[in-house]
């Protein structure tokens, strides 16, 4: 099955579009895990376990792991929640030429899907692309407020570079195995994508602590895939989730801790299926 096919029968399964991001900032980490062998993979654990049924998809960001522990934690965790029958999706933004990004593209062997920076061109993808049956989410309008300095560059034809990077990625959608990634904190432009590229699913950042638009980001993040039931896309929530416990916690209760993520995963759930 592909990737889009996976996701959309997890979707199914857990009435949700839910993504949600395992960033786990050593800096933020509780002290009750402070002795644990691998901090970071007891704070996945945790959250997973308090989250799988109400999330689509796991991302876990590749810039909190990219050290021998981190990379270990990341490993336990891809494992954890395909144990869990979530898939995850990385965010690391990956593009190279020749050698160095087909290296980078044998990651999908350990993860589901990925996301990927296009400013390099097709080539710079193209191992990723030619991974069928993985995502490759392609960067395209960001939620971050300097994304408007490359990605609003107006072109010779008029059109704004982000529609440009949505053009592209439609063409190189041979295999059905890409999405874009666009931000819900600009619900315009995400209508103008989504009129772009009716087909592609959208991974949608921005929803919880950036305070995005979660009526958009379900409207025009989902997409009719084809040959599939439901509208397939994914609607990300990091902090938002995975340090809800920092508040509802004044103490080292674990329990109370973790039940909080659960909690703020289920709201979102349903608050994005008020709009499905």
């Amino acid at each position: 099955m592909r990737f889009f096919e996976r996701l959309a029968d997890r979707i199914e399964r857990a009435d949700s579009v839910v993504s949600v991001g395992l960033d786990p900032d050593p800096d933020r980490i509780p002290s009750f895990l402070s002795d644990a062998d691998l901090p970071r993979w007891a704070f996945n654990r945790r959250i997973i376990d308090a989250t799988h049924e109400h999330a689509a998809c796991y991302k876990p960001n590749a810039a909190f792991y990219e050290d021998a522990d981190g990379w270990r934690a990341l490993e336990e965790t891809v494992a954890y929640a395909a144990g869990k029958d979530v898939p995850v999706l990385l965010d690391a933004k990956r593009a190279d030429i020749g050698n160095t990004t087909r290296q980078y593209a044998e990651v999908l062997e350990r993860v589901d899907a990925i996301t990927v920076n296009p400013y390099m061109g097709r080539d710079s993808l193209q191992p990723f692309l030619d991974r069928e049956d993985a995502g490759v989410f392609v960067l395209c309008r960001t939620s971050n407020p300097g994304g408007s300095d490359l990605q609003d560059l107006e072109l010779d034809s008029g059109e704004p570079l982000y529609e440009r990077v949505a053009a592209l990625a439609d063409g190189w959608n041979a295999n059905g195995n890409v999405g874009l990634v666009v931000g819900a904190t600009t619900p315009e432009e995400l209508a103008e994508v989504r009129a772009i590229v009716p087909e592609i699913p959208f991974l949608v950042p921005g929803v919880g602590a950036q305070g995005g638009d979660a009526e958009a980001a379900v409207e025009h993040g989902l997409a009719a895939y084809p040959g599939v039931d439901v509208d397939v896309g994914l609607v990300n929530s990091s902090r938002g989730i995975v340090f809800a416990g920092e508040e509802a916690a004044r103490s080292d209760d674990e329990a109370t801790y973790f039940g909080a993520a659960g909690d703020a995963a289920k709201r979102l759930k349903r608050r994005l299926n008020r709009h499905r």
